[in-house]
């Protein structure tokens, strides 16, 4: 039951990361690949119907983390204390941007809400990066099985002296920043025309070698700083298709851009996501909170879980709650499917 919840979990956040991804990356391209007040709301009509459902995925991993594995909530909440904070306000303020930015036909009010929407959907996509970083390269834990860690110390991914910031989770901060951004841009591309779609597809063709590049970086980073990864694959050969179908994805995406296969190149994209943390939550199983320096105290699925009884009782509840979640969200999608025609009451 434990494994069950385990990836049950992760497929939510997953879900989360290839839905939310999107729209956080056309948010941080936002600024760059839309000109005029027209371009920025379509940008915004295109995301306006979908953001905040696409964040329910969040909501709904975050709930079942609560109820399968409550020793992580409360060891991760604590000890991320303060990025937790600003990851929060970022949220706040980029919904709070795509309400009020329309509210006024104000030279300056729309401005200012566009720089708000941008730069915090940028730092999320870094944030998100990040964050998955710390959780792969581990935490202080102590022997309550509770860490505190700063903001940064001195950039080393080991020692006694870990901050949340070091030159490894920065890098993987870096990959979710322009593997998101990419995202977007597959996004923008799929729902939009004119000058919009081509600033999108020469965004698109600038990161994604890029993107690849980090990518290649951050996995031998990776087998360096958390040996527990190699291991886990090496012993598992075939968990290596993982990364390799996120490997194909993003070739397939590439591929099919430079073929004007506007919906393929998303799904490409969308693979490359799912499948790059589909790998590192396999490469980290049983663990879910790597203890840094002393493998032992890490957090795993058998001593972070909850009563055998409390799992059966909310995998009986979770069942129907995720079929009216995917309900929802195929709904819209079918919905809003096609290219953004400007509604002059909309964003």
């Amino acid at each position: 039951m434990e494994t069950l919840w385990f990836y049950l979990v992760a497929v939510m956040v997953a879900v989360y990361v290839v839905l939310d991804g999107f729209d956080l990356g056309a948010g941080a391209l936002h600024l760059f690949v839309a000109r005029t007040d027209s371009e920025r709301r379509t940008i915004l009509q295109s995301i306006g119907p979908v953001w905040d459902g696409n964040e329910v995925w969040l909501l709904a991993g975050g709930g079942a983390m609560v109820l399968a594995f409550p020793r992580l909530y409360a060891s991760g909440f604590s000890g991320f204390y303060l990025p937790l904070m600003m990851v929060l306000w970022l949220l706040i303020l980029r919904a709070i941007a795509i309400e009020f930015r329309s509210h006024l036909e104000n030279p300056i009010w729309r401005p200012v809400w566009d720089v708000v929407f941008s730069f915090s959907s940028l730092l999320l996509t870094v944030f998100l990066g990040a964050a998955l970083g710390n959780v792969v390269r581990g935490v202080p834990l102590g022997e309550d099985g509770y860490f505190f860690v700063p903001l940064w110390t001195s950039f080393r991914p080991v020692g006694s002296e870990l901050g949340i910031l070091d030159w490894y989770t920065v890098t993987v901060g870096l990959v979710g920043f322009l593997a998101l951004t990419y995202h977007g841009a597959m996004w923008i591309i799929l729902k939009t025309e004119g000058g919009i779609r081509l600033r999108a597809t020469r965004a698109a063709r600038w990161v994604w070698p890029v993107l690849l590049l980090f990518v290649a970086l951050v996995t031998a980073l990776t087998f360096r700083v958390q040996p527990q990864v190699a291991e886990r694959m090496n012993g598992n050969p075939v968990s290596y298709l993982l990364p390799l179908a996120a490997l194909g994805g993003l070739l397939a995406s590439r591929l099919f851009l430079a073929r004007k296969k506007e919906l393929p190149a998303f799904l490409g994209s969308a693979a490359f996501l799912a499948f790059m943390l589909l790998s590192v939550v396999f490469s980290l199983y049983p663990t879910v909170l790597p203890a840094a320096g002393d493998p032992a105290a890490s957090l795993t699925i058998f001593n972070a879980s909850g009563p055998p009884y409390s799992l059966r009782v909310a995998l009986f509840w979770w069942i129907p709650g995720m079929i009216l979640v995917a309900f929802y969200t195929t709904f819209i999608y079918r919905q809003m499917a096609g290219k953004v025609r400007l509604d002059p009451e909309g964003y």
